[in-house]
């Protein structure tokens, strides 16, 4: 009987250690995912205007949905020999982008600069491939600042 026991025991030793390797492997996995995508950034679409200012658009993907994304338009003015940003602003809604549409080929449908001042800005990007491009978003950039047109 106590070489039963011993080997009930060990087998319920085994079964606990395996289920808690799985339980902590998904966790740690689960873990690295989340802090990989809150890293990653693309830059999708960029612009220099003379030699005033550059325009870019980065996609950002979230750390809340690894499939959501946000689009910052950030604007740089030239200090001192180099880009220092001088504003940014969000396209759309915060994650209310797809990543991997942003992030993939044919990702910027229009993204129109002019080398005015003050100077138009439109953006329009890919939501999906099929559902096709989204509205084109109007802004306005004066002296280093953007603003909805």
């Amino acid at each position: 009987m106590s070489l039963t026991r011993t080997h009930a025991r060990r087998g319920v030793a085994a079964v606990l250690t395996v289920l808690m390797a799985a339980v902590l492997g998904g966790t740690g996995a689960g873990a690295s995912n989340a802090e990989a995508a809150a890293q990653q950034t693309r830059q999708i679409a960029s612009s220099v205007l003379g030699t005033d200012y550059k325009i870019t658009l980065t996609a950002q993907r979230s750390t809340e949905d690894e499939y959501a994304a946000s689009v910052l338009l950030q604007v740089y003015t030239r200090a001192g020999g180099a880009w220092k940003e001088s504003d940014r602003v969000t396209v759309g809604d915060v994650d209310g982008w797809f990543w991997y549409p942003l992030t993939g080929t044919g990702a910027v449908c229009q993204f129109s600069t002019a080398g005015t001042e003050p100077a138009p800005l439109t953006v329009s990007l890919l939501l999906t491939p099929s559902l096709g491009c989204s509205q084109p978003t109007d802004f306005v950039l004066k002296q280093g600042r953007v603003y909805a047109a």
